[in-house]
């Protein structure tokens, strides 16, 4: 029963790491999309390749500025996993 509750937990910290990890970058093309979106809706321009350079540009802004942040939850996840593992096989 042990085994499955840490499991279980390992899986909650997993998905949690998972959405921290890529909300950064999603929210960014999100804003990025719904802004251009409201820009064509009032001009009329409906290009769909409109988006594409400035969701880029803001997706690398965003690994710029959170990338390190990001590298270190994964890091510390990937730390605890393994950690795991060795406590378990002993």
């Amino acid at each position: 029963m042990d085994d499955t509750a840490s499991l279980l937990s390992l899986a909650d910290r997993m998905l949690w790491v998972t959405a921290l990890v890529a909300a950064p970058a999603l929210l960014a093309s999100l804003a990025i999309g719904l802004v251009i979106g409201i820009v064509q809706a009032a001009t009329s321009v409906n290009e769909q390749t409109l988006t594409f350079v400035p969701k880029l540009a803001a997706i690398a802004l965003v690994l710029v500025v959170f990338g390190a942040s990001m590298l270190g939850l994964l890091g510390d996840f990937t730390a605890e996993i393994f950690a795991r593992i060795a406590s378990t096989a002993r």
